[in-house]
């Protein structure tokens, strides 16, 4: 145990050592090659940044969004270009098939809420489904993005409220009832697309009683 936490510290200090002359633009890097298949603390990164300087956590927010939206453009080309099968080999023929029902119904949703989910959440694995169900380029972007934000946003408030061991825990919740917070984030989504919904009818059904209350034509 000792042996692993000396060589996560010195991962870190080498890394921390690597970033910081990029400054803000160091989040930017990380970002992107973690979205782009090579796992890196990105949420750690971010935490640290945040942590130094608070006042420009709204900045490292908005550099991490952007960098792991284009990392996953690389998944995204690899997936557009026949990765169907790939996905099938990383999961089950039930899962397979519920994910690219999920995609064909609520593309942008399907992506957008497992980006707002850090780690342990395989994220990778629904950039790859958006691009095998060839979901809309611009669409991709914007999802990732939205969802980042929300994600790294919240990271920001969080380490700025709590310090940056809050990766840690939130992290350690989240392996530990993943799937319990995806259904309930999924349930929020849910719950506000329908009141969406019927927000709409009652609009529309606002017009048409005024349509009809007013005097026909001369």
């Amino acid at each position: 145990m000792k042996t692993v936490k000396h060589i996560l510290s010195r991962y870190t200090a080498f890394l921390w050592a690597l970033l910081k002359p990029l400054g803000a633009w160091g989040v930017l890097v990380v970002a992107t090659l973690d979205g782009a298949f090579i796992g890196l603390p990105v949420d750690a990164v971010v935490a640290g940044y945040v942590y130094q300087n608070h006042a420009r956590f709204l900045l490292y927010a908005l550099m991490a969004s952007a960098g792991s939206t284009l990392g996953s453009i690389v998944i995204y080309v690899i997936g557009y270009k026949g990765g169907e099968e790939l996905l099938r080999k990383r999961i089950p023929p039930s899962r397979f098939e519920k994910i690219h029902s999920a995609f064909d119904k609520h593309p942008f949703w399907s992506l957008m809420l497992p980006a707002m989910l850090p780690p342990p959440t395989p994220f990778k694995l629904f950039v790859l489904a958006a691009a095998v169900s060839e979901m809309g380029f611009l669409r991709f972007l914007v999802a990732i993005f939205s969802g980042r934000m929300v994600r790294f946003l919240l990271l920001g408030l969080l380490t700025v409220k709590f310090g940056p061991n809050v990766v840690r825990i939130v992290g350690g919740l989240f392996r530990e009832h993943l799937y319990v917070v995806m259904l309930v984030a999924a349930a929020g989504v849910v719950a506000w697309l329908m009141h969406r919904k019927s927000e709409g009818r009652t609009r529309k059904s606002k017009l048409a009683d005024a349509k009809k209350a007013q005097p026909g034509d001369a």
